[in-house]
């Protein structure tokens, strides 16, 4: 019997019984991927497995999603944003066909975006296979998706960070001097949002309370967020708790969604929710976490691999029009990203297949203790990514979160980023940055990194009614 799924490479021949085994054979190497059973089994049969996907045609993964129709609400979301018209504009074309679109010097960002609805999440890993790290970058470096809370982020020459002022004990003296330092080096225009220790309503609505003082005291262009359970977060905001953005972690299948305690339905419970009680101008007030390898961890992969169902996180992250959403790239640890190598393939891959999605999209540059990588590798991903035109990073004090215990970007990371590229923070709070005297005809001034600025009285830097 012959397969629809074959490739001869140097005289051998190598058959596929599924597509979803294509899809998995030829990513890139990933121990997740050997953890669960469904990788190739040496380069010669990943690249046969790239060969044969290069000939599928974008109609075959539509008809053939990586989880039934009927059995997944995730698949359901995804097939069924699809705008027909576009995909029927689309669907004779072959996975190396949209490659070669991606990459065509003569293919602009307008016409990324006019096909972008008429693609599914497996379209959009399947053509992440079939990359270098190279193409990743020049694909994404075309594409441009701006979100706008209380402020503007993605925007071209703009690159933006979340302030992340984690504490282990969540002390909130320890919390607001981390606030004035990362401020003070220009970050946080991305969010000032906390990963809580005590996940409840009350500390939520209690740190929440303390950032937006903090925003409101100092006129920041920003946005909070406390990253409790979304419905943690619905209930502290019920209670009064002024949040910006409403934060929840998703996976890429529905019994993923059902390890962190929310379907479908809840999330768009949260969404109109949010519409009518969070605190920001709009229109985007959500924020999704991702990271490849989630699914494996709970057991809820359905055999499916970890690029394809990332992607299928970013499909469902679309629905809510979210202001922000980050892969933790190294975080989960090397059960699932071994080393490096692996990261910044993992980070490259998600950024892309983020943007490609056509959703507001950055990266906890991260790794953890446990994990082959360091520093430099974080470093050399950061380098990468804003090359490529992230839309955001993570950063915290020195690189290293005490509270989650794992390594990212620092604050001081950001200076060097923006002026390698020549690029900005988000343009209301750069003027916010110049106002201070933190920042002067693009630079960073000598009080970068001066925490007590923010221990002074407001009103001796901010200007005042009627200055000009």
């Amino acid at each position: 019997m012959t397969s629809d799924f074959e490739s001869t490479i140097t005289g051998t021949r190598y058959s596929f019984d599924s597509l979803i085994e294509v899809l998995a054979k030829a990513n890139e190497e990933k121990t997740g991927d050997e953890l669960a059973g469904i990788a190739a089994d040496a380069a010669a049969e990943r690249v046969a497995a790239k060969d044969a996907l290069s000939r599928v045609s974008l109609a075959t993964h539509r008809e053939n999603p990586a989880i039934p129709y009927e059995e997944d609400e995730v698949t359901r979301v995804i097939q069924d944003a699809v705008d027909e018209d576009v995909y029927e504009d689309l669907r004779d074309w072959t996975v190396a066909d949209l490659r070669e679109f991606l990459l065509a010097e003569e293919t602009t960002e307008h016409e990324i975006a006019e096909i972008r609805p008429g693609l599914t999440s497996e379209m959009i890993a399947a053509v992440a296979k079939l990359m270098s790290n190279l193409d990743l970058i020049q694909a994404t470096s075309k594409m441009t998706v701006t979100a706008r809370c209380n402020n503007t982020i993605g925007g071209e020459g703009t690159l933006s960070f979340r302030l992340q002022p984690n504490d282990p004990t969540d002390d909130i003296d320890n919390i607001r001097n981390s606030i004035r330092e990362g401020l003070s080096y220009g970050v946080g225009d991305a969010v000032i949002g906390i990963n809580p220790v005590e996940d409840n309503a009350e500390q939520t609505k209690r740190l929440l309370e303390v950032t937006k003082e903090f925003i409101e005291t100092w006129e920041i262009p920003t946005q909070n967020c406390v990253l409790s359970h979304i419905t943690t977060q619905m209930e502290a905001v019920a209670n009064g708790a002024p949040a910006d953005l409403l934060f929840q972690s998703l996976a890429g299948t529905e019994a993923g969604n059902e390890s962190f305690g929310i379907d479908v339905e809840l999330l768009d419970e949260a969404y109109a929710f949010g519409k009518d009680e969070c605190t920001a101008a709009g229109p985007n007030f959500m924020y999704f976490e991702t990271g490849q390898g989630s699914e494996l961890s709970s057991n809820a992969h359905a055999g499916v691999d970890q690029v394809t169902l990332e992607a299928r996180c970013y499909g469902l992250a679309k629905r809510y029009d979210p202001f922000i959403v980050n892969t933790v790239v190294g975080f989960i640890g090397p059960e699932y990203l071994y080393d490096g190598k692996q990261v910044i393939r993992a980070g490259l891959e998600d950024v892309f297949m983020g943007q490609l999605t056509g959703i507001s999209m950055g990266i906890d540059a991260c790794y953890t203790n446990h994990i082959q990588a360091d520093q430099n590798d974080i470093e050399n991903l950061a380098v990468l990514l804003t090359a490529a035109g992230s839309n955001y990073f993570i950063s915290v004090p020195m690189g290293d979160d005490t509270m989650l215990n794992y390594q990212s970007n620092s604050y001081h990371d950001a200076a060097a980023l923006w002026d390698i590229f020549d690029v900005h923070p988000a343009p209301e709070f750069e003027s916010w940055l110049e106002a201070m005297g933190i920042v002067e005809d693009g630079q960073l001034t000598a009080k970068a990194g001066d925490l007590t600025i923010f221990l002074d009285d407001p009103e001796a830097h901010l200007p005042q009614e009627g200055d000009q």
